[in-house]
């Protein structure tokens, strides 16, 4: 059991740290994909039941079991395939080799999933890279830099605090972890005296999900949410003297850059206020989010009443929450995907099958409700190319 489960905060140590909201029997993985519906519609499911810690904003999943994950090369969450997404990881590639001087450096990306940022970091600044990830699998691209980047499938820990680097990196992957401040620990202890020794963190915004109600963002995977304040808590807290935060991706990801320095506990004045008005958005979140799930009922009644033929686009964490909340309301037979990796497949828990954009051709929807509002122009023009005459939705 970790200390989640005994509802202590795993990155201050409070014992106030309490359950304000539940979602239970959804699929342990949205990012793993069924090539039969049935095995998907069958798959392990788990509580989530995530409580709030008044004292340093840090919320995660009280009841979460780290023995229902194992992460293999079966688990796919790549967003590559989007031009939107794509622009976005080169202009932050190119921000953090400009910022951190990162041309002909060591650079470590710790959850590198298939290595795409990492590639585009080594070959943008002339680096040499090596990249955790238990996920990774080899692709035939990467011959091109076997001599610049080493892949390592496995997860990052104290075993390799020998690994030393000038830049370090991690996107998308504190979240995962029930403890992250194990990490972050072991990370300070192995840079040691390297002060110049840079890191860059990227995860999930807190803010987005629970002030702005981004709630198809829960998942049984995130055991961590993370807000400004308690992120950067976090770092502070085990020896990183936090340069910056900002928020990416039209809100959506939350961005840390810090350098090592003395450990601290204090909060600064603008830290005690946005914890103060995250505590009030945690204080009203379970109904604001019943009252958009129940919204969205409504809405699909509507849809199945006019019989339009009506597909999901993006079979992400986000497309798959939402069917699986949505379950009984609606008669959705498939969801789009631009990853080629995840067309054929089956969402978890619904089992509605993975498509390509051209199937929808053949299809002819009458409606896409689209999962994340970034890529809408992205495919209004995609659809508009394929001469397809829909109406679309923001989820």
């Amino acid at each position: 059991m970790t200390n989640l489960s005994q509802h202590i905060c795993p990155v201050c140590g409070s014992d106030h740290f309490e359950i304000f909201f539940e979602m239970l029997e959804v699929p342990v993985f949205c990012n793993v994909l069924w090539p039969e519906q049935k095995a998907a519609q069958n798959c392990q499911k788990g509580d989530i039941k995530l409580a709030f810690c008044p004292s340093c904003g840090f919320i995660g999943n009280a009841t979460f079991e780290p023995s229902l994950l194992d992460y293999t090369q079966a688990y796919e969450n790549s967003l590559d395939f989007s031009p939107r997404f794509q622009n976005y990881s080169q202009s932050l590639a190119k921000r953090l080799i400009e910022n951190h001087d990162l041309n002909n450096k060591n650079i470590i990306e710790i959850g590198c999933g298939k290595g795409e940022f990492l590639v585009l970091l080594c070959e943008l600044g002339n680096n040499q890279g090596i990249g955790f990830d238990p996920t990774y699998v080899p692709l035939p691209e990467h011959q091109k830099v076997k001599d610049k980047i080493t892949f390592i499938q496995d997860y990052y820990s104290d075993k390799y605090a020998d690994y030393a680097s000038d830049f370090l990196c991690c996107r998308h992957t504190l979240e995962h972890i029930p403890q992250p401040t194990i990490l972050l620990e072991n990370l300070r202890q192995a840079i040691g005296n390297r002060s110049n020794t840079a890191i860059f963190f990227e995860v999930p915004n807190g803010l987005d999900t629970f002030r702005d109600l981004a709630i198809w963002d829960i998942i049984y995977e995130h055991c961590c949410y993370f807000a400004p304040v308690s992120l950067s808590y976090a770092f502070a807290s085990t020896g990183f003297r936090v340069q910056q935060t900002s928020d990416e991706f039209r809100g959506q990801f939350l961005c840390l850059e810090a350098v090592p320095g003395e450990s601290t506990k204090e909060m600064s004045e603008q830290q005690i206020g946005d914890l103060q008005q995250l505590t009030a958005d945690i204080q009203t979140f379970s109904q604001r989010f019943t009252s958009k799930v129940e919204t969205w009922q409504s809405k699909l009644e509507y849809i199945n009443h006019k019989d339009q033929r009506t597909v999901v686009w993006g079979a992400g964490s986000k497309g798959v929450t939402f069917l699986n909340l949505l379950k009984n309301k609606n008669q959705i037979d498939f969801i789009v995907d631009l990853n080629p990796r995840k067309q054929g497949m089956y969402v978890a828990g619904t089992g509605q099958r993975i498509v390509p954009p051209d199937f929808l051709q053949e299809y002819q929807p009458e409606l896409i409700l689209i999962m994340n509002p970034v890529y809408e122009q992205e495919i209004r023009q995609m659809t508009a190319d394929m001469g397809l005459d829909a109406e679309f939705v923001c989820v």
